[in-house]
């Protein structure tokens, strides 16, 4: 089984491109599986700044099938052409795929190095894929051992403690472009229900903020302010909220976006400077809400722009967690890709001794004897088989575990069979289109 990924971040192409070409994202793994063989799972990872598809293939000859399949659906979902889908995305396989999944996990991959939310996205992007029945085990492996590297990065290094993410950059912005730098003074409006609203929401109350007020264009504020305080509102309460408040904060995605002329009207008596900090991927407020007189509009690329870069001694020292553990992770896979093979020559050994077992039982009976005989050989086999094992552990380390499965086959006669990929389970939800109102709230989770 082989693993690689489709990579397309803020790092190598603008953010609009990435948005684009994660509409349809919560779809894609489930119809990758059905309309390709040589895709046997996926996990699909979409965050406020990258799209990032991980997948298994049976063999490394069915990789570029299976990207072509991807490539295929994202075009089909984005309206994108193929050929600019296949430009956005770089593609990865062996030990560069954990070694990048690993180092986002950590947050060293971030516009805002060390950031705390993108690991609970990796986290949320696997049991996404194990609800839907996409996550091949060697994905799982995979997004697991992420986990645990981000946890270890978080607890080793000073990147941990300095507690930065995406929202807290943009809020010290906000901050510094307010006229009064009094969170406990100002009204906020939030948009949104996922995890980067409810990040908003507890810095906002950490700064001091008591006037928050949320709105979902799915419909899910009422039960998302019901655990975490404030105001929910809705489509009739909006307007009114947004008049009266000093900041808008865009977390959802959704297809529902505030209009510059929308805005310009319902501000048109408000006094007070609106600061509207848009960290959403397919922007919750238009872009031309920034030319608007008394309103400032923050963005991804401005926090990108702002965020302090981290002393080099935390950044040398979490990416050598990062490489230690793809190491690892990668020299553990080797070694499981000879488990067939091992399991293989332990059964055809077995099956001889049994068969020349029941001669012996034949000619003696069950007698003391026999049961002799049995224990001697069986501890005679297991001393045979251990060499072989511990060779093919080592030599599956070393990338070699093709001539160990060749010399059994040559030597014995075994032929060593895959394990067959999991099936794809039905997906219990209804995802709907890219437009649909389920749509709408999977993004918000984001």
């Amino acid at each position: 089984m082989v693993l690689f990924s489709l990579v397309a971040t803020h790092a190598d192409i603008d953010l609009e491109t990435v948005a684009q070409l994660s509409t349809g994202s919560s779809e894609l793994a489930t119809s990758a599986l059905s309309g390709s063989p040589a895709v046997t799972g996926a996990v699909v990872l979409a965050t406020c700044n990258r799209f990032e598809i991980y997948g298994e293939a049976s063999h490394a000859d069915d990789v570029e099938a299976a990207r072509a399949a991807l490539v295929a659906q994202i075009s089909e979902h984005s309206g994108l052409s193929e050929q600019l889908v296949s430009r956005s995305f770089n593609t990865r396989t062996g030990g560069e795929v954990s070694q990048h999944l690993f180092a986002v996990s950590s947050g060293l991959d971030s516009a805002v190095v060390g950031e705390r939310e993108i690991a609970g996205q990796v986290r949320r992007a696997l049991i996404t894929a194990q609800h839907e029945g996409t996550a091949s085990s060697g994905l799982i492996r995979l997004f697991q051992a992420a986990s645990k590297t981000a946890k270890d990065v978080g607890a080793q290094t000073a990147l941990g403690s300095r507690g930065l993410s995406i929202v807290s950059v943009a809020l010290d912005l906000a901050t510094d472009l307010s006229e009064n730098a009094d969170w406990s003074t100002k009204k906020a409006v939030v948009f949104g229900t996922g995890a980067y609203a409810g990040a908003t929401m507890s810095l906002l109350r950490e700064r001091g903020c008591k006037d928050i007020s949320v709105f979902s264009s799915s419909g899910r504020a009422e039960g998302f302010v019901a655990t975490r305080g404030g105001k929910a509102l809705d489509a009739d309460s909006l307007p009114a909220a947004v008049a009266a408040a000093d900041v808008m904060i865009g977390c959802s995605g959704s297809d529902t976006r505030v209009e510059a002329d929308e805005l310009a009207r319902v501000r048109a008596d408000s006094p007070q400077t609106l600061i509207a900090i848009d960290l959403a991927l397919t922007h919750d407020f238009d872009p031309a809400v920034g030319e608007l007189d008394g309103v400032e509009l923050l963005t991804l690329e401005s926090v990108r722009l702002a965020a302090p870069q981290e002393q080099a001694e935390s950044l040398a020292q979490a990416s050598g967690i990062v490489t230690g553990a793809a190491a690892a992770f990668e020299q553990e896979r080797e070694a499981r890709s000879v488990d067939s093979a091992i399991v293989a020559l332990r059964r055809h050994t077995m099956n001889v001794l049994d068969a020349e077992m029941e001669k012996v039982r034949a000619r003696h009976g069950c007698t003391a004897a026999a049961e002799e005989v049995e224990f001697a050989l069986r501890r005679m086999v297991k001393q045979l088989l251990h060499v072989p094992t511990v060779r093919a552990r080592e030599l599956a380390s070393n990338g070699q575990q093709e001539q160990y499965i060749a010399a059994l086959e040559a030597l014995y006669g075994i032929t060593v069979e895959q394990p067959a990929a999991a099936p794809v389970a039905e997906c219990p939800v209804d995802h709907g289109q890219p437009g649909s109102a389920s749509a709408a709230a999977q993004r918000e989770t984001a």
